[in-house]
């Protein structure tokens, strides 16, 4: 059996052919131009579709479903995306739109939520728990919460924004318009944003000779690839940083008591370095010490096609 996932993003629409055990058999994407009518980038969305089809060489009746993971707001249970800030979506009834175009049951939840799913099938790094949490370390944070094997999504579909737990009372600006959210400082953003600051401060520093002297050129690495260095400050950036990611996942750990956690995003890739002693961390300051067994905390498998495989996975989910 295969079902059709669909990962809706602000500036590209995938749909990928999956198969029960989360295998990805084939995948399509175009951009998403987000600035158009709801109605023209839902056509595009079954186009997509029908071409990774045909590219797995299978036809629309082979399908069990469509899934689709979208940013924003998502009424999943009446098909509706309430509200995406990136795409021109408001109450956008896309269930009804979609299935003008392809005549299968439509699937629908948070792309966030997708990810986590998808981790959860067998080619994801969380297969055979029940009781997942993704964080991914991004732009921003973002998350899934997976609970008995099923998406936790919240009242209105609108929970699982991890990202804007509160980490530090009246801390660092938010563009949710609080202020020390988590996200605030365990993104990659806040991860760039500590580490100019700390060059700003020191200029003794190899950092400031990696980046050839031009802001404009700090990455989320810029730190951890000068700690490995042996650089003091550098070593400073990635502590603060650890520290304060370490603290938001704890609060998740304390709230939800997960199996397992895992993180993705950009700066997952740095491997051993940055969960070695996030592990540590954890294990130190979480509510009930060795008491009881730490979750396991690994980087996430599937990568950029998480929300496509976790979106089909819906189908067979439900």
């Amino acid at each position: 059996m295969f079902s059709i996932g669909i990962d809706l993003g602000g500036t590209n629409i995938a749909a990928g052919i999956v198969d029960e055990k989360g295998v990805l058999i084939a995948k399509e994407s175009v951009p998403t131009f987000a600035a158009r009518d709801y109605s023209l980038i839902i056509k595009d969305m079954a186009e997509v579709a029908i071409k990774a089809c045909k590219k797995a060489n299978l036809t629309i009746g082979d399908m069990a479903g469509i899934g689709i993971g979208s940013p924003g707001i998502v009424d999943s249970k009446n098909g509706v995306i309430v509200y995406t800030c990136n795409i021109n979506f408001d109450h956008t009834p896309m269930r009804e739109e979609l299935r003008k175009y392809i005549d299968l049951p439509v699937f629908i939840s948070n792309d966030a939520n997708c990810a986590a799913l998808g981790e959860t099938a067998d080619t994801g790094a969380a297969c055979g728990f029940r009781n997942v949490i993704m964080v991914t370390l991004g732009t921003g944070v973002g998350g899934g919460i997976i609970i008995d094997g099923k998406i936790y999504e919240g009242d209105h579909s609108a929970g699982a924004e991890i990202g804007h737990s509160m980490l530090v009372v009246d801390g660092v600006p938010c563009n949710c318009g609080r202020n020390g959210c988590w996200e605030s400082y365990s993104s990659a953003t806040a991860l760039i944003r500590e580490t100019k600051e700390a060059i700003e401060k020191d200029r003794d520093t190899v950092m400031w000779d990696m980046i050839g002297h031009d802001y404009t050129k700090i990455s989320g690495r810029t730190a951890f690839d000068a700690s490995r260095k042996g650089d003091r400050v550098a070593q400073q950036v990635v502590d603060f940083y650890i520290k304060y990611l370490s603290e938001g996942l704890i609060d998740m750990i304390n709230i939800f008591r997960p199996e397992i956690i895992l993180l993705g995003g950009g700066v997952s890739n740095e491997g051993d370095y940055l969960f070695d002693p996030v592990r540590a961390y954890v294990k130190k300051y979480e509510y009930g010490g060795n008491r009881i067994p730490t979750p396991v905390i690994r980087k996430a498998a599937l990568g950029n096609d998480a929300g496509i495989i976790g979106a089909a996975m819906l189908v067979f989910r439900q």
